[in-house]
């Protein structure tokens, strides 16, 4: 599984709220996005070991 799609759903979710640094669901999304980004290798990596080919994912 490529790491694209969880990013953008991520985004998604994200721009679903008001940018409040105040919020702690935009808060926590809005890094967690940001460092998902920055370690898009490591991410990868994550997802690899993670998701074989047999399991189940959602439709993006």
């Amino acid at each position: 599984m490529k790491p694209e799609p969880l990013l953008a759903e991520l985004n998604r979710l994200r721009a679903d709220l008001d940018a409040d640094p105040t919020d702690p669901e935009w808060f926590t999304l809005h890094h967690v996005f940001c460092f998902v980004s920055y370690k898009m290798g490591d991410f990868q990596a994550y997802l690899d070991e993670t998701i074989g080919p047999e399991d189940e994912v959602p439709d993006f």
